[in-house]
């Protein structure tokens, strides 16, 4: 497995609004120096697994649910599929609070679910507590 270093976080958000909302709020917190942004479903999984032998493997990956190209449960189904990616955390990160969409990406592997709080204070300070969790404290397996 490729140990990019340069990426700790892949971003898969297509609403320009939520990825600036999360880029301040990850800068805020002193994590946006190596973020990775991607738009869609396809532009993600071209980063992750590009032409490459071996993947690019972030630290981190948050997943929207609704996206172009294809979809964030299909993403999450190819990454936990993959022997080469699929302990890298995968925070899905979206507005749907539809119970059966929770069951579907727990079901696909997901490490956790967090519906996008409304207000951009409530939004930054559960971004920087996923990545205060997930870069500093988690201990993934090496």
């Amino acid at each position: 497995m490729n140990t990019n270093t340069s990426i700790e976080i892949l971003l898969v958000e297509d609403n320009p609004d939520d990825v600036e909302m999360t880029l301040r709020a990850l800068h805020k917190a002193n994590f946006a120096n190596q973020i990775h942004v991607a738009r869609d479903g396809v532009e993600a999984l071209d980063f992750i697994f590009g032409t490459g032998i071996a993947p690019n493997t972030p630290k981190l990956i948050l997943l929207d649910l609704k996206l172009p190209k294809l979809d964030g449960f299909e993403v999450l189904k190819r990454l936990k599929s993959d022997l080469r990616t699929k302990q890298i955390p995968v925070v899905v990160l979206t507005s749907s609070q539809v119970q059966s969409d929770i069951v579907r990406t727990y079901d696909l592997g997901v490490n956790s679910y967090i519906v996008k709080p409304v207000n951009f204070e409530s939004f930054a300070r559960a971004v920087q507590d996923l990545g205060m969790y997930w870069l500093l404290l988690n201990q993934p397996p090496t």
